[in-house]
């Protein structure tokens, strides 16, 4: 307790000091650093090391082994000046690589939101000590968990007591892991559980200063529950919509103040995804963009802030490379093989397939049909998406099927080999190189994002693009981002292989204009 901590710190200290306690000097323990000191065994271990980091980095960072390597040849080494020359000739070879250039852009592409508020202008963001949610749920959830384990009280508000207990248990589920890994105690658990609160009416709405809506994606119920949630909270509150499709522009037309509506999409599991785009609406103030970036901030997230439009700048540059992978299948390549070449060959988190497994195929058609309306021939959705559709049980991992099976912990089981002849797809033929595999991916995502950043300015720089791409969607890190990826390739490059698959796959691929500005002058998109 409060009141009790510096007694009872005073009284440790003098307990250590009384003692003498010294730090012991560092031992290697267990079977597998015992097996060290005999050099047959020494050999299996390294060799451990080495396969079990090969699959975790797929061979894509060097740094790793190298340490293995040091490790191998000075362990026991009597002559220490010359081991730390051997750690320091490792240290020198891989910190001038690419990939070490990139991860240091990376970290101060994330370090450099510490500074920035999200607007221009010199408006200071409102300060936020208790927010609502609307739409309780497992994003519900994973919002009030975010929030109030960064000390924010938060108010969980649904239409049944049904969704309200599935938030609270969800934001208790992440809470109860940190107990069982010891990151947190009984008490930590309990004290930031007591700041997640929930219910069926507004109660408490009056005295909150920013409200997240997640509920269901449709337009019209938005609108109609974002104005009446208006009418329960003070005037200056800050309403924020999660939506992850839909028109932040039009649905702040249902609330009576416009100008304190903006967006705040959470990508999902919430707890683990550091992004959140901040979309300014038309009518979006300066004050209410820059609360809610440091109310993003504060909740431990990495804020972007995009201006509105069909999948704002994440998603949009994303669908094009999800609906890709459907035309691959489309085309007889197999489900495991497009997956292995974008994880292990190029470096993504997951495959395309099992990124649309993990978000929900019944979502993904969706969005993507969303998406055609808006962006046209660049979204052509293929013939196996629309049988998918068809099938109300193939839903992915929430439904155990989808291009994979999933076991009731959701543990991957392997591909349904079904899916194949249910989409009237003969056997895999997999005739398509790996290049040209990932190219007709990636590619799509750069062409995306030129036209995204530089002729619509969905944002205004190329860091903003490769930070969303990197904390969004996983992009490689070790490639530095999307557009960092594509000026190391080149853009005249890029201009001609996309002419290329025009040719043979058809429109969706044609190079924009401003890309092929770039390559006509020699242009990089960090200037």
């Amino acid at each position: 307790h409060p009141s009790l901590l510096e007694a009872r710190a005073l009284d440790f200290a003098r307990e250590v000091a009384s003692k003498g306690k010294r730090r012991k000097a560092y031992k290697p323990k267990g079977a597998m650093m015992a097996a060290m000191e005999l050099f047959p065994a020494r050999k299996f271990v390294i060799g451990k090391w080495k396969s079990g980091t090969l699959e975790q980095t797929s061979g894509h960072y060097p740094a790793p082994l190298k340490a293995i390597d040091v490790v191998d040849q000075t362990y026991g080494m009597s002559d220490q000046a010359r081991a730390l020359q051997i750690e320091l000739e490792a240290f020198c070879e891989v910190a001038v690589t690419d990939v070490s250039k990139n991860l240091i852009n990376v970290f101060f592409l994330m370090e450099s939101v510490k500074k920035k508020t999200g607007v221009t202008s010199d408006v200071k963001a409102k300060p936020v000590k208790a927010i609502g949610v609307l739409g309780a749920g497992t994003m519900g959830g994973g919002i009030a968990y975010v929030a109030a384990d960064r000390g924010i009280d938060v108010r969980l508000k649904d239409i049944n007591y049904g969704a309200v207990a599935l938030g609270l248990r969800h934001a208790r589920e992440i809470w109860d892991k940190l107990v069982k890994r010891k990151k947190i105690d009984r008490y930590d658990l309990n004290r930031k559980m007591a700041k997640v609160t929930g219910g069926l009416d507004f109660a408490g709405f009056g005295q909150l200063d920013v409200v997240v809506e997640a509920i269901v994606e449709d337009m019209n119920i938005k609108k109609k529950v974002i104005g009446e949630t208006a009418g329960h909270c003070k005037p200056d509150c800050i309403i924020a919509t999660n939506t992850s499709s839909l028109s932040v522009t039009e649905m702040a037309k249902g609330h009576p103040r416009p100008e304190n509506f903006v967006g705040m999409h959470f990508f999902n599991p919430v707890h683990k995804m550091p992004l959140v785009e901040v979309i300014r609406g038309e009518k979006s103030s300066d004050e209410a963009v820059a609360t809610i970036f440091e109310l993003s901030k504060k909740m431990g997230k990495l804020p972007v802030v995009v201006k509105d439009g069909p999948g704002f700048l994440v998603n949009r540059i994303l669908v094009p490379y999800l609906i890709e992978a459907a035309w691959l299948l489309q085309d007889g390549m197999s489900i495991e093989t497009v997956d292995r070449r974008y994880k292990n060959e190029f470096g993504m988190p997951m495959g395309p397939f099992t990124l649309m497994d993990e978000i929900g195929i019944d979502v993904c058609i969706k969005v993507s049909k969303i998406f055609h309306d808006s962006l046209g021939d660049r979204i052509m959705i293929p013939p196996v998406m629309k049988k998918l559709a068809e099938n109300k049980e193939r839903l992915g991992k929430k439904s155990r099927k989808g291009f994979y099976l999933y076991d009731e912990r959701g543990k991957s089981q392997g591909v349904d080999q079904s899916v194949y002849t249910e989409l009237g797809l003969g056997s895999p033929s997999d005739r398509l190189s790996a290049d040209e595999t990932i190219r007709r991916g990636v590619f799509p995502m750069i062409n995306e994002a030129a036209l995204a950043l530089i002729e619509e300015h969905v944002v205004e720089t190329p860091d903003e693009v490769d930070l969303g791409m990197i904390t969004g969607t996983g992009f490689p890190p070790f490639r530095g981002g999307l557009l960092r990826y594509a000026d190391s390739v080149g853009a005249k490059l890029i201009c001609d292989e996309l002419e290329v698959l025009a040719g043979k796959y058809g429109e969706r691929f044609k190079p924009c204009t401003p890309l092929k500005n770039l390559a006509k002058t020699d242009r990089k998109f960090y200037a």
